[in-house]
């Protein structure tokens, strides 16, 4: 009886301890019956029958430091398989361009499991795969390209790669989220000629840029004083019109005033008769007064007519003296 009550204890302890599967969110774990698939346990509180069943396990990459100091990826069997996203950082290969040139890449790759079973049943080892997976077809995607070409299209390389590795791993229950190229490195003297190259290039540049500076800047320039020109022209041309409007203005003016004048010495000599006489007398006058202004003129002669004047000027004192009518 004693036996027995022993018995059932180990058999109830085995059963706590290996009955009873807590499973985490965002995992799932594979449980076989006899060696054969039975069900897949998720998140949450989880019985199995311990002699019957048991958990399959699943190769997995982590990391673990070395004794240098350094992390490493190994392979490591564990019967919880993890659904979230995971990141494989594969170490750098060589890779042949078209042009026959050797580089090293490193990639990145993101991937998810999104059916348990098909990733435990249907690939032996499923990070080893993906990795061999990655690096193949890595190679093929480089070779068709030269290395200007690789070295800039960084971009296309991952879509393709993404592309024919989740075409490939889907039958494995794998979806490949993204594939990164982290780092390509081409060898040393091959870099070197690539930096002179883009120095050249740099100055070349340099050289373009300030040519295209100074040309622009003597186009300015001398858009510049043509604008200035064409101001100062029609500056000019407006000056030079203000200028023969104001003298024809003063022309009018002095026309009017002269006009004004001659009227009124009509009428002021309306009553005496012959104003004409004393106008022109008196533009004889003035004539006269012109002749004989400045400091070096001196009148040595009368003008041919001066006997007329006299006469003119006797005959506007006679006009003076002529009682009104």
């Amino acid at each position: 009886m004693g036996l027995l009550i022993l018995i059932l204890l180990v058999a109830a302890i085995i059963y706590v301890f290996k009955g009873i599967i807590i499973v985490q969110q965002q995992q799932e774990v594979i449980i076989e019956r006899m060696g054969r698939y039975e069900r897949t346990l998720t998140a949450g509180l989880n019985f199995i029958f311990p002699i019957l069943e048991a958990p399959r396990g699943i190769l997995t990459k982590v990391t673990q430091r070395g004794f240098d100091g350094q992390q490493y990826f190994i392979l490591k069997q564990v019967d919880r398989i993890d659904k979230r996203e995971q990141m494989y950082d594969f170490p750098r290969q060589n890779v042949i361009t078209e042009d026959n040139v050797s580089i090293t890449i490193n990639a990145l790759i993101y991937f998810q499991i999104i059916d348990s079973k098909s990733a435990v049943y249907e690939i032996a080892n499923l990070p080893e795969a993906i990795e061999k997976l990655t690096q193949t077809n890595l190679r093929n995607l480089v070779g068709q390209m030269d290395l200007q070409k690789t070295l800039t299209s960084r971009n296309t390389i991952n879509t393709e790669l993404r592309t024919i590795l989740d075409e490939a791993t889907n039958k494995w229950g794998v979806k490949v989220n993204r594939v990164e190229i982290q780092d390509i490195f081409p060898p040393a003297d091959i870099q070197a000629s690539m930096d002179k190259l883009m120095k050249a290039d740099r100055e070349k540049t340099a050289t373009i840029t300030e040519a295209e500076g100074l040309k622009e800047a003597a186009i300015r320039k001398a858009e510049g004083e043509k604008e200035a020109a064409i101001r100062s022209a029609e500056g000019e041309k407006q000056a030079e019109i203000l200028r023969a409007e104001g003298v024809a203005q003063a022309r009018i003016i002095e026309a009017e005033a002269e006009k004004e004048a001659i009227n009124r010495i009509i009428e002021a000599f309306a009553d005496k008769g012959q104003p004409d006489k004393y106008l022109i007398a008196m533009k004889y006058l003035e004539t006269l007064g012109d002749i004989s202004k400045g400091q070096n003129n001196k009148v040595v002669y009368m003008p041919y007519e001066a006997s007329g004047i006299l006469a003119s000027v006797d005959g506007i004192k006679q006009m003076f003296d002529k009682p009104a009518k």
